[in-house]
């Protein structure tokens, strides 16, 4: 619930930007003397383009907070970090070439499939039982205790 709470809030921090933002242009911007009280917009080719180039810029933010969503672990919201390649470009049907992520403090794996042959780039979450550092910790202490 906190992963979809977090890209809400991002979605609506870019969503209130973008309505003040044009607001402000809006307000702002030179009007232009005519004989009808036109709105600006296709009208006027300068305050056309500022209005284009806002909505570029409104766009390609929500753009950067979906791509940045994808890779934030599902319970804590940390970036995912420890990227690793499986499988081959050489034997595309045996092992298609994937990349897993970690959360750093290991709630979860995300396996992002870099090869599609049906259109859809599938990503798959899977979540940790346990804390996955408490296994390596036990792996080191028993070496360890060995020496």
């Amino acid at each position: 619930m906190k992963y979809w709470g977090y890209f809400v809030a991002k979605l609506l921090a870019i969503l209130a930007f973008g309505y003040g933002s044009g607001r402000l242009l809006f307000l702002y911007f030179p009007k232009q003397k005519t004989l009808w009280k036109m709105q600006p917009f296709m009208h006027d080719l300068p305050y056309t383009l500022v209005v284009m180039a806002h909505f570029l810029l409104v766009a390609g933010l929500i753009w950067l907070a979906v791509w940045d969503q994808r890779y934030r672990c599902r319970t804590c919201l940390r970036k995912l970090r420890m990227p690793v390649a499986n499988g081959g470009w050489h034997h595309v049907i045996l092992g298609p070439p994937r990349t897993d992520y970690i959360c750093p403090f290991g709630h979860g794996t995300l396996r992002v499939q870099e090869l599609s042959l049906d259109g859809t780039f599938h990503r798959d979450w899977q979540e940790h039982d346990e804390d996955i550092w408490k296994e390596l910790y036990a792996l080191e202490n028993n070496t360890a205790d060995k020496s």
